[in-house]
């Protein structure tokens, strides 16, 4: 573990402020992790990492309490991803601070966030809490039409650390296939927390095996590693193994602390406005 995540706040206890405090931010360098994971200088992936952030209050001139939701989306080229608990910290910190109108609170985030993350951060907020239900992706069972569910298949696992030998050819026939589980289990690098989600594999190329991709997938059980590099992990290691023409890993995590993380990696150039598709237009 790196002395920068050990420095962390993550797994330490912590006074909880209500007064503005942008020091709190705690970024980590994406490049220890993708070190490890053999990731290029030139990354060979775009994408973003999508925070949902549910528990976002201020107050205003008159010191009435306003709630929102936040969305958040971080660029995978930033130099650094933001420590989860020191993000939950300082939005807590807005709790009892007057801000003069929604613009001046997404303004402040935008510019703390993008300090931390060394690039532009895109802040987007609702100011309803009741759109929570609408935006909340991370619960399990995310689907796409003609999307392929690896969960009905019935395999024997008994690998709960990383195993990418798992990822095979089952042959050369070239599918367009959305291949998604909700069964990834990850833990928190620090603390040792679940961390639950849905995948989604988007790729073009040689017929990937299912029951393989399953019991990939399933090998995450026990692994420690933030929700951003595991997504990583899986683009890199289904690159290497299968060799896909294109290529999406989309998690999509259940909230914990207020907050959500769907990292999002791609061969493909362009996404939607929802960040939900890629295309190569």
């Amino acid at each position: 573990m790196s002395s920068a995540v050990v420095q962390s706040p993550l797994g330490k206890k912590t006074t909880y402020l209500s007064q503005y405090k942008r020091d709190l931010l705690f970024p980590i360098a994406r490049k220890l992790k993708r070190v490890e994971i053999n990731v290029p200088e030139v990354l060979p992936f775009k994408g973003v990492d999508i925070w949902n952030a549910y528990e976002l209050s201020w107050l205003n001139d008159k010191g009435k309490p306003m709630v929102a939701v936040g969305e958040f989306i971080f660029p995978c080229e930033s130099p650094n991803i933001v420590e989860s608990k020191s993000l939950k910290l300082y939005l807590n910190s807005f709790n009892n601070t007057k801000f003069s109108s929604i613009a001046a609170v997404s303004e402040t985030i935008q510019r703390d966030l993008s300090e931390a993350a060394g690039a532009i951060v895109i802040v987007k907020i609702s100011p309803h809490v009741i759109l929570s239900t609408q935006k909340e992706k991370s619960a399990l069972s995310v689907t796409e039409n003609n999307a392929v569910c690896l969960d009905q298949l019935d395999v024997a696992c008994d690998t709960y650390s990383v195993n990418p030998s798992f990822l095979q050819i089952e042959n050369d026939n070239i599918v367009a296939e959305v291949l998604y589980s909700d069964l990834l289990k990850s833990n928190c690098l620090v603390t040792g927390q679940p961390d639950w989600g849905s995948i989604q594999i988007h790729y073009v190329g040689k017929t990937i095996k299912h029951e393989g991709m399953l019991k990939y997938i399933v090998s995450f059980r026990n692994h420690n590693e933030f929700h951003e590099q595991c997504v990583e992990r899986i683009f890199m290691d289904v690159m290497q193994y299968c060799q896909p023409q294109h290529l999406t890993v989309r998690a999509y995590y259940a909230r914990r602390g207020g907050l959500d993380i769907n990292p999002l990696r791609s061969t493909e150039t362009h996404f939607s406005k929802d960040h939900d598709q890629f295309s190569r237009s």
